[in-house]
Protein backbone atom coordinates (compact mmCIF):
# COMPACT_ATOMS: atom_id res chain seq x y z
CA UNK A 1 0.00 0.00 0.00
CA UNK A 2 2.76 2.37 1.21
CA UNK A 3 4.45 2.08 -2.30
CA UNK A 4 1.34 2.57 -4.51
CA UNK A 5 0.47 5.62 -2.08
CA UNK A 6 4.78 6.96 -3.25
CA UNK A 7 4.18 6.22 -6.91
CA UNK A 8 1.10 8.51 -7.01
CA UNK A 9 3.04 11.12 -5.12
CA UNK A 10 5.86 10.80 -7.88
CA UNK A 11 3.68 10.99 -10.45
CA UNK A 12 1.84 13.78 -9.32
CA UNK A 13 4.99 16.00 -8.65
CA UNK A 14 6.40 15.27 -12.07
CA UNK A 15 3.30 16.07 -13.43
CA UNK A 16 3.20 19.24 -11.52
CA UNK A 17 7.03 20.50 -12.49
CA UNK A 18 6.20 19.30 -16.13
CA UNK A 19 6.59 22.03 -19.22
CA UNK A 20 3.90 23.58 -20.87
CA UNK A 21 1.65 21.00 -23.38
CA UNK A 22 1.86 21.83 -26.76
CA UNK A 23 -1.93 20.67 -27.96
CA UNK A 24 -2.68 19.78 -31.34
CA UNK A 25 -5.87 19.28 -33.13
CA UNK A 26 -5.01 16.01 -35.38
CA UNK A 27 -6.97 16.88 -38.86
CA UNK A 28 -8.50 19.94 -37.19
CA UNK A 29 -10.80 17.83 -34.91
CA UNK A 30 -11.01 14.78 -36.07
CA UNK A 31 -13.21 13.19 -33.78
CA UNK A 32 -15.90 15.97 -33.43
CA UNK A 33 -15.91 17.80 -37.34
CA UNK A 34 -14.90 16.45 -40.56
CA UNK A 35 -11.21 16.01 -40.61
CA UNK A 36 -9.11 18.64 -42.76
CA UNK A 37 -12.15 20.86 -42.89
CA UNK A 38 -12.31 24.43 -42.08
CA UNK A 39 -14.83 23.76 -39.68
CA UNK A 40 -12.67 21.24 -37.96
CA UNK A 41 -10.18 24.02 -37.83
CA UNK A 42 -12.59 26.80 -36.52
CA UNK A 43 -13.84 23.96 -33.97
CA UNK A 44 -10.18 23.27 -32.65
CA UNK A 45 -9.74 26.60 -32.37
CA UNK A 46 -12.56 27.21 -30.06
CA UNK A 47 -11.53 24.31 -28.07
CA UNK A 48 -8.32 25.97 -27.49
CA UNK A 49 -5.42 24.29 -29.36
CA UNK A 50 -1.88 25.64 -29.42
CA UNK A 51 -1.41 23.94 -32.74
CA UNK A 52 -3.38 22.82 -36.06
CA UNK A 53 -2.16 19.88 -37.24
CA UNK A 54 -2.89 18.68 -41.17
CA UNK A 55 -1.95 17.44 -43.80
CA UNK A 56 -1.26 18.41 -47.92
CA UNK A 57 -1.78 17.49 -51.15
CA UNK A 58 -0.79 19.06 -54.04
CA UNK A 59 -3.11 19.89 -57.17
CA UNK A 60 -1.99 19.55 -60.71
CA UNK A 61 -2.00 23.34 -61.07
CA UNK A 62 0.36 23.78 -57.65
CA UNK A 63 -2.41 24.41 -54.92
CA UNK A 64 -1.75 22.96 -51.63
CA UNK A 65 -4.93 21.61 -50.26
CA UNK A 66 -5.02 20.07 -46.85
CA UNK A 67 -6.20 16.29 -47.53
CA UNK A 68 -4.55 13.05 -45.28
CA UNK A 69 -5.23 10.61 -48.41
CA UNK A 70 -3.63 11.25 -51.68
CA UNK A 71 -6.94 10.57 -53.52
CA UNK A 72 -10.51 11.48 -53.19
CA UNK A 73 -11.40 8.99 -50.39
CA UNK A 74 -14.42 7.45 -50.68
CA UNK A 75 -15.39 6.97 -46.82
CA UNK A 76 -16.02 11.27 -47.03
CA UNK A 77 -16.63 12.56 -50.81
CA UNK A 78 -19.57 12.97 -52.32
CA UNK A 79 -18.80 14.08 -56.09
CA UNK A 80 -20.68 17.10 -57.69
CA UNK A 81 -24.23 15.30 -58.45
CA UNK A 82 -24.06 14.40 -54.78
CA UNK A 83 -23.23 10.74 -54.77
CA UNK A 84 -20.73 8.80 -52.81
CA UNK A 85 -17.66 7.81 -54.30
CA UNK A 86 -18.00 4.06 -54.91
CA UNK A 87 -14.33 3.40 -54.18
CA UNK A 88 -11.46 5.85 -53.82
CA UNK A 89 -10.89 8.09 -56.95
CA UNK A 90 -8.52 10.38 -58.88
CA UNK A 91 -5.01 11.72 -57.45
CA UNK A 92 -5.54 15.00 -56.28
CA UNK A 93 -2.16 15.63 -57.99
CA UNK A 94 -3.75 14.89 -61.38
CA UNK A 95 -6.66 17.30 -60.77
CA UNK A 96 -6.75 21.11 -60.95
CA UNK A 97 -7.69 22.96 -58.15
CA UNK A 98 -11.31 24.39 -59.45
CA UNK A 99 -11.98 20.06 -60.13
CA UNK A 100 -11.31 19.52 -56.54
CA UNK A 101 -13.69 22.22 -55.67
CA UNK A 102 -16.55 20.23 -56.58
CA UNK A 103 -16.14 17.71 -54.73
CA UNK A 104 -18.19 17.76 -50.68
CA UNK A 105 -16.42 15.95 -47.65
CA UNK A 106 -18.21 17.36 -45.05
CA UNK A 107 -19.95 14.12 -43.72
CA UNK A 108 -18.69 10.88 -43.34
CA UNK A 109 -20.65 7.52 -45.44
CA UNK A 110 -22.49 6.08 -43.52
CA UNK A 111 -21.72 2.82 -45.04
CA UNK A 112 -18.08 3.05 -45.20
CA UNK A 113 -16.20 1.38 -42.16
CA UNK A 114 -14.18 4.28 -41.71
CA UNK A 115 -17.44 5.83 -40.10
CA UNK A 116 -18.01 3.64 -37.52
CA UNK A 117 -15.11 4.66 -35.22
CA UNK A 118 -16.07 8.22 -35.92
CA UNK A 119 -19.35 8.36 -33.80
CA UNK A 120 -19.34 12.03 -32.44
CA UNK A 121 -18.28 13.65 -35.87
CA UNK A 122 -20.56 16.42 -36.32
CA UNK A 123 -21.93 16.76 -40.10
CA UNK A 124 -21.12 20.08 -42.00
CA UNK A 125 -22.28 19.42 -45.47
CA UNK A 126 -20.64 21.55 -48.30
CA UNK A 127 -17.41 21.80 -46.81
CA UNK A 128 -14.71 21.45 -49.70
CA UNK A 129 -11.16 20.47 -49.46
CA UNK A 130 -9.46 23.80 -48.16
CA UNK A 131 -6.42 25.04 -49.39
CA UNK A 132 -3.58 26.05 -46.92
CA UNK A 133 -3.48 29.88 -47.70
CA UNK A 134 -7.00 29.47 -46.48
CA UNK A 135 -5.86 27.99 -43.27
CA UNK A 136 -3.08 30.60 -42.76
CA UNK A 137 -5.73 33.25 -43.01
CA UNK A 138 -8.35 31.29 -40.78
CA UNK A 139 -6.16 31.51 -38.03
CA UNK A 140 -3.45 34.33 -38.18
CA UNK A 141 -4.61 36.12 -35.57
CA UNK A 142 -5.71 33.25 -33.72
CA UNK A 143 -3.89 32.46 -30.06
CA UNK A 144 -3.86 30.04 -28.02
CA UNK A 145 -4.79 29.96 -24.00
CA UNK A 146 -1.51 30.87 -23.26
CA UNK A 147 -1.77 33.63 -25.50
CA UNK A 148 0.59 33.02 -28.19
CA UNK A 149 -0.06 32.94 -31.75
CA UNK A 150 -1.00 29.42 -32.60
CA UNK A 151 1.08 27.98 -34.96
CA UNK A 152 0.49 24.80 -37.78
CA UNK A 153 2.03 21.45 -37.84
CA UNK A 154 1.71 20.62 -41.51
CA UNK A 155 2.57 16.94 -43.04
CA UNK A 156 3.48 16.32 -46.61
CA UNK A 157 1.89 13.23 -47.37
CA UNK A 158 4.43 11.01 -49.56
CA UNK A 159 6.08 7.53 -49.31
CA UNK A 160 8.63 5.69 -50.58
CA UNK A 161 6.15 4.32 -52.80
CA UNK A 162 4.06 6.96 -54.04
CA UNK A 163 4.78 7.19 -57.78
CA UNK A 164 3.39 9.25 -59.59
CA UNK A 165 0.19 9.91 -57.35
CA UNK A 166 2.04 12.39 -55.54
CA UNK A 167 4.73 15.14 -56.40
CA UNK A 168 8.80 13.93 -55.76
CA UNK A 169 10.40 15.38 -52.92
CA UNK A 170 12.07 18.13 -54.34
CA UNK A 171 8.86 19.62 -55.69
CA UNK A 172 6.82 18.81 -52.44
CA UNK A 173 9.63 20.96 -50.29
CA UNK A 174 9.51 24.09 -52.87
CA UNK A 175 5.82 24.25 -52.74
CA UNK A 176 5.76 23.55 -49.37
CA UNK A 177 8.55 26.67 -48.25
CA UNK A 178 7.43 29.17 -51.46
CA UNK A 179 3.59 28.53 -49.51
CA UNK A 180 5.03 29.43 -46.01
CA UNK A 181 7.36 32.18 -47.18
CA UNK A 182 4.67 34.13 -48.79
CA UNK A 183 2.15 33.70 -46.36
CA UNK A 184 5.09 34.95 -43.60
CA UNK A 185 4.34 32.07 -41.48
CA UNK A 186 7.93 30.62 -40.85
CA UNK A 187 8.49 31.04 -37.13
CA UNK A 188 4.40 29.30 -36.96
CA UNK A 189 5.04 26.73 -38.67
CA UNK A 190 6.67 22.65 -38.57
CA UNK A 191 6.93 20.31 -41.43
CA UNK A 192 6.37 17.05 -40.64
CA UNK A 193 6.51 13.61 -42.57
CA UNK A 194 7.01 9.93 -42.25
CA UNK A 195 9.11 10.28 -45.42
CA UNK A 196 11.98 12.13 -44.22
CA UNK A 197 13.27 12.95 -48.25
CA UNK A 198 10.62 15.91 -47.90
CA UNK A 199 11.98 17.07 -44.97
CA UNK A 200 16.20 16.89 -45.96
CA UNK A 201 14.55 19.17 -49.20
CA UNK A 202 12.67 21.40 -47.40
CA UNK A 203 16.36 21.87 -44.51
CA UNK A 204 17.94 22.59 -47.60
CA UNK A 205 15.53 25.24 -49.15
CA UNK A 206 14.73 26.94 -45.69
CA UNK A 207 17.11 25.99 -42.77
CA UNK A 208 15.30 27.87 -40.41
CA UNK A 209 11.92 26.09 -40.29
CA UNK A 210 11.38 23.34 -38.05
CA UNK A 211 10.86 19.85 -38.60
CA UNK A 212 9.62 16.85 -37.27
CA UNK A 213 10.88 14.05 -38.23
CA UNK A 214 7.29 10.75 -37.84
CA UNK A 215 7.64 7.07 -36.87
CA UNK A 216 5.66 4.51 -36.27
CA UNK A 217 6.91 0.81 -35.16
CA UNK A 218 3.83 -1.29 -34.80
CA UNK A 219 1.81 -4.49 -36.85
CA UNK A 220 0.00 -2.01 -38.69
CA UNK A 221 2.76 -0.05 -39.94
CA UNK A 222 6.14 0.10 -39.91
CA UNK A 223 8.49 2.99 -40.89
CA UNK A 224 11.66 1.59 -38.43
CA UNK A 225 12.53 -1.46 -40.13
CA UNK A 226 15.51 -1.33 -42.28
CA UNK A 227 15.54 -2.77 -46.38
CA UNK A 228 18.67 -4.55 -47.40
CA UNK A 229 20.54 -1.42 -47.91
CA UNK A 230 20.44 -1.30 -43.85
CA UNK A 231 18.40 1.80 -44.23
CA UNK A 232 14.28 2.56 -43.98
CA UNK A 233 12.85 3.22 -46.95
CA UNK A 234 11.51 6.10 -45.21
CA UNK A 235 14.39 7.73 -43.36
CA UNK A 236 16.06 9.34 -46.53
CA UNK A 237 19.07 7.17 -46.50
CA UNK A 238 19.81 7.17 -42.69
CA UNK A 239 20.82 3.92 -41.48
CA UNK A 240 20.01 2.84 -37.94
CA UNK A 241 22.92 0.99 -36.91
CA UNK A 242 25.32 3.80 -37.59
CA UNK A 243 23.43 5.85 -34.65
CA UNK A 244 23.49 3.54 -32.28
CA UNK A 245 19.44 1.99 -33.41
CA UNK A 246 18.30 5.25 -31.66
CA UNK A 247 15.09 6.48 -33.37
CA UNK A 248 16.17 10.21 -31.67
CA UNK A 249 19.15 10.13 -32.57
CA UNK A 250 18.53 9.43 -36.03
CA UNK A 251 16.02 12.34 -36.05
CA UNK A 252 18.75 14.60 -35.22
CA UNK A 253 20.78 13.46 -38.06
CA UNK A 254 17.93 14.32 -40.33
CA UNK A 255 17.92 17.69 -39.05
CA UNK A 256 14.48 17.15 -36.91
CA UNK A 257 13.88 19.48 -33.77
CA UNK A 258 10.96 17.13 -33.18
CA UNK A 259 10.92 13.60 -33.07
CA UNK A 260 7.05 12.73 -33.19
CA UNK A 261 6.72 9.01 -32.77
CA UNK A 262 3.71 7.12 -32.67
CA UNK A 263 1.91 6.97 -28.79
CA UNK A 264 2.40 3.77 -28.47
CA UNK A 265 6.00 3.80 -29.07
CA UNK A 266 6.95 5.84 -26.21
CA UNK A 267 8.59 5.17 -23.46
CA UNK A 268 10.75 6.88 -20.42
CA UNK A 269 13.70 5.73 -21.68
CA UNK A 270 12.96 7.54 -24.94
CA UNK A 271 11.86 10.67 -23.81
CA UNK A 272 14.82 11.29 -21.52
CA UNK A 273 17.31 10.67 -24.70
CA UNK A 274 15.12 12.56 -27.13
CA UNK A 275 15.66 15.81 -24.21
CA UNK A 276 19.26 14.69 -23.93
CA UNK A 277 19.53 15.73 -27.48
CA UNK A 278 17.75 18.61 -27.49
CA UNK A 279 15.39 17.07 -29.33
CA UNK A 280 11.29 17.91 -28.74
CA UNK A 281 8.79 14.79 -28.49
CA UNK A 282 5.41 15.24 -29.66
CA UNK A 283 3.57 12.18 -29.98
CA UNK A 284 0.60 10.91 -32.29
CA UNK A 285 -2.36 10.57 -32.07
CA UNK A 286 -3.62 10.25 -29.11
CA UNK A 287 -7.23 9.82 -27.85
CA UNK A 288 -7.07 7.77 -24.68
CA UNK A 289 -7.55 10.12 -21.41
CA UNK A 290 -5.82 8.00 -19.34
CA UNK A 291 -3.08 8.11 -22.15
CA UNK A 292 -3.13 11.29 -22.80
CA UNK A 293 -2.10 11.81 -18.98
CA UNK A 294 0.48 9.20 -18.44
CA UNK A 295 2.30 10.82 -21.41
CA UNK A 296 2.23 14.44 -19.80
CA UNK A 297 3.56 12.35 -16.56
CA UNK A 298 6.77 10.87 -18.76
CA UNK A 299 7.47 15.05 -19.88
CA UNK A 300 6.21 14.65 -23.63
CA UNK A 301 6.48 18.67 -24.94
CA UNK A 302 3.24 17.89 -26.95
CA UNK A 303 0.17 15.54 -28.01
CA UNK A 304 -1.49 15.10 -31.00
CA UNK A 305 -5.46 14.42 -30.58
CA UNK A 306 -8.11 13.88 -32.28
CA UNK A 307 -10.15 15.24 -29.23
CA UNK A 308 -8.62 18.81 -28.00
CA UNK A 309 -11.47 18.57 -25.67
CA UNK A 310 -10.59 15.44 -23.98
CA UNK A 311 -7.04 16.13 -23.63
CA UNK A 312 -7.66 19.10 -22.24
CA UNK A 313 -9.86 17.93 -19.62
CA UNK A 314 -6.85 15.63 -19.40
CA UNK A 315 -4.07 17.77 -18.88
CA UNK A 316 -6.20 19.68 -16.12
CA UNK A 317 -5.98 16.84 -14.20
CA UNK A 318 -2.76 16.70 -13.60
CA UNK A 319 -2.51 20.56 -13.65
CA UNK A 320 -0.68 20.56 -17.12
CA UNK A 321 -0.56 24.06 -18.58
CA UNK A 322 -1.68 23.86 -22.23
CA UNK A 323 0.76 26.28 -24.47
Amino acid sequence: MRTKFVAVVLLAAIASSAGAIDLQGHRGTRGLAPENTLTAFKKALAIGVTTLETDLALTRDGVLVLSHEPRLYAALTRGPDGRWLSEDGAAIFSLKADELAQYDIGRLNPAHKYAVQWTEQQASDGERIPTLQQLFELARDARSPGGRLVRFNIETKITPTSGDSTPDAERYARAVVDAVRAAKMTERVTVQSFDWRTLREVKKLAPELSTACLTIDSSSMNTVLPDASGASPWHAGLKGADHGGSLPRMAQAAGCSIWAPFWRNVTPENVAEAHGLKLKIIPWTVNDPTEIERLATLGVDGIITDYPDRARRALAARNVAID
